[in-house]
């Protein structure tokens, strides 16, 4: 069984960086799509960026695509999310979540979900 946990959401300034990090375990990251979606208050989830068991990597949002890096490191079992010049509007939980091989932005289509990690911009 597929588990993952997030970590590395703070509070930022306008204009910071944040790296977040995505641990899986109970399986390999070969076989295994790995997508970072967001919450923000009031809204619907939405997918960020999201990495390939190939590492083909689509990102979904036009305001983050030049502010932000996924990455996997297979020996850490670890997807990262290095997020540049946030936002106020990057203010949300930030979630990953996996599944078979490919990539999509349907997040019905992902079974396995960590529990989420809190993104704060505010100065």
């Amino acid at each position: 069984q597929m588990q993952l946990v997030e970590s590395g959401g703070d509070l930022v300034q306008p204009g910071g960086s944040l790296r977040l990090s995505c641990t899986v375990s109970g399986v390999t990251l070969e076989k295994y799509a790995i997508t970072w979606f967001r919450q923000a208050p009031g809204k619907e989830r939405e997918p960020v960026s999201c990495i390939s068991y190939s590492n083909r990597i689509t990102s979904y949002i036009d305001s983050m695509k030049n502010r932000l890096t996924i990455s996997k490191d297979y020996a850490k079992s670890t997807v990262y999310l290095e997020m540049r010049d946030l936002r106020p509007e990057d203010t949300a939980v930030y979630f990953c979540a996996g599944k078979d091989y490919f990539c999509t932005k349907y997040d019905d289509q992902y079974p396995h979900w960590g529990q989420g990690t809190q993104v704060t911009v505010s100065s």
